[in-house]
């Protein structure tokens, strides 16, 4: 490669009528993260649109460097403000990188990449379709959740580690 240099890049633009989530409400505030935001600029002007109850559902959605911004983003408004319903969703995005070449007689390379994005919807109303895939709710009973709790005490106490026993040394006999 030493005798390339690197040109444009072609990214997909995300779209906001392409967010892979179903029913999202028409009111939602969308974020865009990078990987440069600045995380308390993104969680202010959230916290004023959800304050003055402008919106009722944000989508956050990061590429790349952006994604763990993006979901430490999502994660910090949904305690702040008690949110109680979920979707995450996966999606790649296309981008195309141009290499020149520095020396005639050589070709531009051209290189297809495929760049992970994460779409994370948070609703303080209910969500109509709980069964998709990446719903989450704090109110629903977990899946590791017993249906029981009657016997919550004895399955505590069962859970407690239990320390090894002592070794007892081998005793030499003469």
């Amino acid at each position: 490669m030493e005798n390339y240099f690197k040109g444009k890049n072609v990214e997909e633009e995300l779209e906001r009528s392409k967010i892979p989530i179903p029913n999202i409400p028409e009111n939602f505030l969308w974020m865009q993260v990078k990987g440069g935001s600045k995380m308390n600029n993104l969680l202010n002007h959230v916290s004023g649109i959800l304050q003055d109850k402008a919106a009722t559902a944000v989508v956050w959605s990061g590429a790349g460097a952006g994604i763990p911004k993006a979901i430490s983003c999502a994660e910090i408004i949904k305690r702040q403000y008690n949110i109680q319903h979920q979707v995450t969703k996966l999606i790649y995005k296309s981008v195309e990188e141009y290499w020149e070449p520095k020396v005639d007689g050589l070709e531009t390379i051209v290189v297809k990449r495929q760049i992970p994005v994460i779409h994370i919807l948070l609703s303080t109303e209910e969500i109509s379709d709980t069964n998709q895939l990446g719903y989450q709710s704090s109110v629903k009973k977990k899946f590791w959740e017993k249906e029981s709790t009657s016997n919550s005490k004895q399955q505590q106490q069962s859970n407690k580690i239990k320390k090894p026993f002592k070794q007892k040394k081998a005793q030499i006999q003469t």
